[in-house]
């Protein structure tokens, strides 16, 4: 497998608007190796969700290139795009989207047999990974017995489960108390790089950054600023960045 598991190449996405055309994504180019943990952040429209999209296989760029684990994107088409998602692509949005009569690690399963691994290794790996999350006295429960928190983390180990190349994550803290939010980045982040997977993560929470390797600001559909150092990330974290 090789080492970049996601790169991006003078990537845009366009939109009309009232006759206006609008670059949600302008002119993006990044790489994200296997056992990277990143986080992508900036204001509110700066297009991060637009980015996390592109990077799902759920939207289609205007034009620029995604390679997945060295797979252009723009040379798929929609059956492959989706046995792509399937197989090389881990994500959780802010809807956790479980399914509601699956319980806790029956939802985590779904993905192992999805593509064909659902067997009793597989079963093994899910309680071991709802465990890690803290879940592991609410396996047997329903998405409807749990808290929005748990639910959220259910989603996590649904999105790490099948070992994908790249992990996507939306505001995976939004539903958490700070002390919850705090164990569910730093044990994501474990396991991104203990598993050598790719992790981006969307967050407007700056505070969560201390567990990443890299920081990618994005502003007006631009990438502005990469903080890379452990110590620009941590200013970042702690509110003391000097601007």
């Amino acid at each position: 497998m090789n080492s970049i598991a996601l790169e991006v190449k003078d990537l845009v996405k366009s939109f009309d608007l009232d006759g206006s055309t609008i670059n949600a994504v302008d002119n993006v180019s990044f790489q994200v190796k296997l056992g990277e943990f990143v986080a992508l952040v900036g204001p509110s429209g700066s297009g991060k969700t637009t980015m996390l999209s592109i990077l799902a296989a759920l939207l289609s760029p205007t034009q620029g290139q995604v390679l997945i684990d060295g797979q252009d994107l723009s040379q798929k088409n929609e059956k492959q795009r989706v046995k792509l998602r399937r197989e090389k692509i881990g994500f959780t949005f802010q809807s956790n989207n479980l399914i509601p009569f699956l319980t806790a690690q029956e939802n985590v399963e779904y993905m192992l047999r999805l593509n064909g691994k659902g067997d009793k290794a597989g079963r093994v790996r899910s309680a071991e990974i709802l465990s890690r999350l803290g879940l592991n006295d609410r396996l047997h429960n329903l998405p409807a017995q749990l808290s929005g928190g748990q639910q959220q983390r259910v989603a996590i180990a649904r999105a790490l489960i099948h070992n994908p190349a790249l992990v996507l994550a939306d505001e995976p803290t939004a539903s958490l108390d700070t002390e919850r939010a705090y164990q569910v980045v730093e044990t994501f982040a474990n396991l991104v790089h203990e598993n050598n997977r790719a992790g981006i993560m969307v967050t407007h929470d700056l505070r969560m950054c201390q567990y990443v390797d890299r920081v990618l600001q994005m502003q007006d559909g631009k990438l502005v600023k990469i903080y890379e150092t452990k110590d620009e990330i941590m200013e970042l974290a702690t509110g003391t960045v000097k601007h």
